[in-house]
């Protein structure tokens, strides 16, 4: 197993919940908080900044579930598992939408959650270094002097470094979805 994981457990149902730390704890992880309500999960997701959320879908308080976990993302940049008994096809539709890093259906055995977790926390491992290797990339093209301009498989602008923007006279927002012969 990776190393000891930070955990954030959003469960309204106490028994779950308390299950849930008894398990994450004999799994060698550290559950750094629990909450029961969705408003409380954001604020102590962004105290707490844990490695990984497990979210229930279905909370009592505003906003839901699937709300507080697209915010806990979109603000945090945290991984989210989401924990449901409802795999009905709108739940699920609803849920893609907030880009969870996994799923598990209660009611659920250790292994299934050991084995989850730890792919959650392989894909964030990965998610960061791919970012930290886009920041690289960009800093790297910004910085060269000569003009460079990336294109989709169509020919569209995509990117442009600060001297292709001098160069063609566009910025990348203006060139973006353009296509090359256009803009340069």
């Amino acid at each position: 197993m990776s190393a000891q994981a930070r955990i954030l457990v959003v469960e309204d149902e106490a028994i779950v919940a308390d299950y849930l730390r008894t398990h994450l704890q004999e799994l060698g992880h550290a559950v750094v908080g629990t909450a029961a309500r969705p408003d409380d999960a954001v604020v102590l997701a962004g105290q707490l900044q844990p490695d990984l959320v497990l979210m229930d879908v279905r909370l009592q308080g505003t906003p839901d579930g699937i709300a507080a976990a697209e915010e806990i993302r979109r603000k945090f940049a945290l991984p989210v598992v989401y924990l449901t008994a409802h795999a009905e096809d709108a739940t699920l539709a609803q849920t893609h939408l907030t880009e969870p890093f996994a799923y598990v259906l209660k009611p659920f055995e250790e292994r299934e959650l050991r084995t989850v977790i730890e792919m959650a926390l392989y894909k964030q491992k990965a998610d960061r270094k791919l970012r930290d290797s886009e920041r690289r990339y960009a800093a790297t093209l910004s910085s060269i002097g000569d003009a460079v301009i990336a294109t989709d498989r169509r020919g569209s602008v995509i990117y442009m470094n600060p001297a292709a923007e001098a160069l063609t006279g566009w910025t990348l927002p203006d060139a973006a979805g353009r296509g090359l012969a256009e803009v340069f």
